[in-house]
């Protein structure tokens, strides 16, 4: 009876998986598996095209901005059009951004083809997470947000990992690794076919937000969304200013070959396929802002410690701590806007959950490619902590959820 007993926990813990979370997982891996390869790269582009810190900050800068000039209208286009159609839309885009760049002959063909990978995500993110979101209650949804985030964060890994041991290891060209990578797309395109438009109705309506305006952006815009976005924007400043030149920054700072920095690089985010579903189910007890509140705490903690070792060893491991608590956070902040917003506004809800993302990072690497020409790599990490830590204050004190 024991046993049947702990079967039956384990069955009702899992029970909120469908197929539908299913594909919105393993999309979510596909939609962003070439989004991290050019940074990881940057030591070769610096070299093929003769680049400098401040214009490989450029090329990092270009594609957010292409999303954040994309990114309404796909919120309100996946509001209307449906989240199937809106997936199979960002693949077909992600694979011809991917040929291109598997073609690129020049910084210019190379930032057009990085865009398109970019404009890609746009385009899945409100349709793939406002599905989720209408998908389940309020108590699954944080579960249900920390699979789907898992995929994100596998996706995220799998451009540097891919590097690394496509380049690094097998020696093939940074051109071949795109074109490569475009293959598993092709499952996305089978699994999405297969879905319904639109979830089957498991989500229970507890105490929305009332849209007194019609659905358009300025009623969705209430002083908590804006303090919230305001949070959004602080993070993704920090995170796009430590991404962007950390690659680099084990290269040239401490002496790491291609092949192992982009391997510790992908390493922080594959802890992910752990940090987010645990991360949703802890978020589902402790409530979102809550555990959002301590976990990242505990991340920007560990990434200011780990700039003050000189042991590579200890270094690494303040860095995967930051990583794993930056991650274990995501359904929390996932699901935090879908309780500020009203389940017939919620694609548009998520395009603005993640402009903020989209406009710093148009800003933040050009920012920092130049400080760190000018300063080092280590004064634009220290930037970084500032304003991790002005977001950590907003998120505290000045957004409420219920």
């Amino acid at each position: 009876m024991g046993s049947l007993s702990k079967v039956g926990r384990k069955q009702g813990a899992l029970s909120f998986i469908s197929y539908g979370l299913v594909v919105m997982t393993v999309t979510h891996v596909l939609t962003h598996v070439f989004g991290g390869i050019h940074t990881a790269i940057f030591s070769l582009l610096r070299d093929e095209f003769s680049l400098s810190l401040k214009q490989l900050g450029i090329i990092a800068a270009i594609p957010p901005l292409c999303q954040a000039i994309f990114t309404i209208p796909t919120g309100l286009l996946s509001d209307r059009l449906g989240s199937k159609k809106m997936l199979l839309i960002s693949f077909t885009v992600a694979v011809a951004g991917a040929l291109l760049a598997s073609t690129a002959n020049s910084p210019l063909v190379f930032i057009l083809a990085i865009s398109m990978v970019y404009i890609n995500s746009t385009i899945y993110h409100p349709a793939s997470y406002s599905y989720t979101a209408n998908a389940f209650s309020d108590k699954e949804r944080p579960k249900a947000m920390g699979l789907h985030g898992a995929g994100g964060t596998l996706g995220h890994a799998t451009g540097p990992l891919a590097v690394s041991v496509l380049i690094g290891v097998l020696a093939f060209g940074w051109r071949q690794v795109y074109m490569i990578l475009t293959v598993p797309i092709l499952l996305g395109v089978v699994m999405v076919l297969r879905l319904k438009d639109e979830p089957s109705g498991r989500a229970e309506v507890i105490d929305e937000p009332v849209d007194e305006g019609g659905g358009g952006i300025t009623s969705l815009l209430t002083p908590n969304v804006v303090m919230f976005l305001l949070f959004r924007a602080l993070a993704s400043m920090g995170m796009s200013m430590i991404s962007s030149f950390f690659v680099l920054y084990l290269m040239d700072v401490r002496g790491l070959t291609l092949a192992l920095a982009t391997l510790i690089f992908s390493s922080r985010m594959l802890l992910g396929l752990v940090a987010a579903p645990v991360g949703g189910f802890m978020a589902s007890r402790f409530g979102e802002k809550r555990w959002l509140i301590y976990t990242s705490a505990i991340s920007y903690a560990c990434f200011g410690l780990s700039l003050f070792t000189d042991n590579l060893a200890l270094f690494i491991a303040l860095f995967m701590l930051y990583g794993f608590f930056n991650t274990v956070n995501m359904a929390s902040r996932t699901s935090i806007i879908a309780r500020l917003i009203p389940r017939r506004s919620r694609g548009l809800g998520y395009s603005l959950f993640f402009l903020p993302t989209s406009l710093i990072g148009a800003v933040a690497p050009a920012i920092a490619g130049l400080i760190a020409d000018l300063y080092g790599f280590e004064v634009v990490f220290y930037i970084a902590i500032a304003a991790y830590a002005l977001a950590w204050v907003i998120m505290k004190f000045m957004v409420k959820v219920d």
